[in-house]
Order: C-alpha cells, then structure tokens, then sequence
C-alpha cells in the first residue's frame, strides 16, 4: 500500500523535500540540510509539518474515566487547557504507544495524539474498552482532517505571536489555548516537540497551506532534524526506543516513571507495580562516546569483552560536536560514569554512561 501523503504534500515536493516512508505516512525527512535545520531550532526557529501524527477526540459523560483506564497518567487531574504526557500499556507493562492528553480548551472533551499510524489501532483500543465498561462516551478518530505543525526554538513564541490572534507567551508548559493563525482557527498547545521551547498548531487539515504559509519566513524542517534535536534531548523515539514487538519496553526501564500515576488503576498497572517492587533487569541509559564514531541502532554495548546491552538510537550531535546514544543496559551498570564500549561495525569505541538529557546537562554545566 502507498504511504498516505499530508496536506502539505505539494508544498514540500515544491520547496525540493526530501520525503522518507514514516509511520505509513510520506513525510520530508529534510528540506536543505538536517544540520541547517538542527542550528534553526537550537539558535532561533524552525517548522515542523507533524500531520502524520494522530488526533483522536474523546467526549461524552465517561470520558475522563476511559482515558484513566488506557493511559498511565491522571487525567482527571486536569483542567480545561491543561495537557500531560502519558503511556499506553499492554496488560504486562509494555508501552503499546506514547502520547499527550489534552483537556480540550473551550469545549468538551480530550485530545489524544498518538504516534504516526497508530490512531486506527489506538481508536479501536478505546471503543472496544468503553463497550468492554459500559462507558457512555464518542471515541473520534480525526487524522485525515486535521493538520499539525510544530514550530520550534528559542525564538518560535515570538514568531507565533505574530501571526496569532492572541498572546502566547503566557501559554504555561503543557498547556493549550484556542486561537486564530493568520485567520485560522488553532489549538494551540505548549508540549515540547524537539525539547526546545515553541508550540504544536493544530487545525483543519483544508487549512494547512494557509497556516504553513503564514510561517514562510521560518526555515522548513524534517524528520531528520526531528530525530537529532529529539536525541539530544534524551526525548524517546516510538518504533526505535520502545517498540511492543521489536523492542518491548516499560516505562520503569524506559525511565518514564514521571508519566506514571502509581496510585492509578490503569492497564497495566499492576505489572508495574510488581516491576517497580522488583526492579527492572535492564535500564535506559545515556551514552557518550570518548573516540569518534557513529552509533546506530543495534550497536552492542561491551564492558570486559561482555555484552551488556543494545544502542537503540545514537547520531553525531550537531550541537555537542560528539557522538550520543540510548541503549538499554543491564542495571548493574547503568550507573553514571560507568566506563563501557560501543561496537561500530565490530569495532569497540570508548564510551562512558551519562545521564539521558544530554543538551539539558550541558547548558546546566
């Protein structure tokens, strides 16, 4: 089957795109050069087309409690406008999907995105698990008819405002504000795409070219910008970081712990609570490597001619100037500054155990 192609699909291939298969989904993977885009977002702005992510609405008396059963955080703990990260769980703990739940600013309802061909899956999940309880609620499934971008970096709030009807500015973290983009009715929401500060726009897919244009002076980004930007961040690639058949996973050893509500009751919770007694065998860590290289999924991590754990996603840091990676190793030596080496094309680079949030810990230094 042909990846399905975004709204945008015309702009891209008429700016020279670069477009890569994702999630079932024909996306630009990079417009001029990933490293150009990476500088954008980390020194001023850059746009994102994030259409192929999910959007699936969630309404009626029950919802609140539909949502609590199939995420991992409190939902009903928000308030219109407020928004939070979350898991989704297969019965024994393993991340089926991650996503953000929003409390719908002036309306009824949530918001839920779930990673890029996921929604059909994620849709059927919740109407099966409200019929299952006997929970009056209307599960929606709008993908094709909404768009989304993503603009992104340390001067995104100020280009968004001048083009939204509305301040941005005082939008709080994981909030969302209903407003006008250049004439276009908007959510817009303050999550973290890239880790850098900026906001997601969502609004009728027939928009998008209005809304992309309206930003025509930010520099166009792609998928693998996105990935680098994410790296650096220490923020988790579905399909990459966690998979529930390739690389089954649990947010105790993904260290998503904070996106946990250990006093929910939700698929999966006890599993987790029978892991966080237990501990986990292997744990997500941060990695730097000491001598130069790329790590690329797959790479074993060695210490003493033992292997010890599998990179899941590395690239060449475009802002650290050095090679980064996650890998899953085992507990006994996940402990920071830990020595080990990464195998590159059967040969061992030296490397040292870090903390996760590789730019956060630099810019702290």
């Amino acid at each position: 089957m042909s990846p399905k192609r975004p709204p945008l699909a015309a702009v891209h291939e008429a700016a020279g795109a670069r477009t890569t298969e994702f999630g079932g989904w024909e996306m630009p993977v990079q417009f001029d050069s990933i490293r150009a885009e990476h500088a954008a977002v980390r020194e001023s702005a850059g746009i994102f087309d994030v259409s192929h992510m999910g959007e699936v609405y969630v309404d009626g008396p029950d919802a609140a409690e539909l949502m609590d059963r199939l995420t991992t955080n409190d939902v009903a703990s928000l308030e219109p406008g407020g928004a939070q990260y979350a898991c989704i769980l297969r019965e024994d703990g393993v991340i089926l999907d991650d996503t953000v739940v929003y409390d719908l600013p002036a309306q009824s309802g949530y918001l839920f995105v779930p990673n890029a061909g996921h929604n059909e899956q994620m849709t059927a999940r919740w109407r099966e698990a409200a019929a299952e309880h006997g929970l009056d609620v209307t599960v929606t499934d709008s993908t094709d008819d909404r768009g989304m971008v993503a603009v992104q970096g340390p001067e995104a709030i100020d280009r968004v405002e001048e083009v939204a009807a509305d301040p941005i500015a005082d939008v709080p973290r994981f909030g969302a504000r209903r407003s006008e983009i250049d004439g276009v009715d908007a959510l817009v929401a303050r999550t973290g795409y890239t880790g850098e500060d900026g906001v997601e726009i969502v609004f009728d897919a027939e928009e998008s070219e209005a809304v992309w244009a309206a930003f025509d002076d930010v520099r166009s980004c792609g998928l693998g910008a996105r990935d680098t930007l994410r790296l650096e961040a220490g923020l988790l690639l579905s399909g990459q970081d966690f998979h529930p058949a390739d690389e089954p996973r649990t947010p105790v050893e993904a260290g998503l712990g904070f996106a946990v509500d250990e006093s929910g009751e939700f698929v999966g919770s006890d599993a987790l609570e029978r892991l966080r007694s237990e501990g986990t065998e292997e744990k997500l860590v941060g990695i730097e490597l000491r001598e130069r290289g790329v790590p690329r999924h797959g790479c074993p991590v060695v210490v003493d001619g033992d292997e010890v754990g599998r990179v899941t996603s590395g690239t060449m840091s475009p802002t650290l100037d050095l090679p980064i990676a996650l890998a899953y190793v085992d507990t006994e030596h996940a402990e920071e500054s830990t020595p080990v080496s990464v195998e590159i094309r059967g040969e061992g680079r030296e490397a040292t155990i870090t903390d996760q949030r590789f730019l956060q810990r630099r810019r702290s230094n």
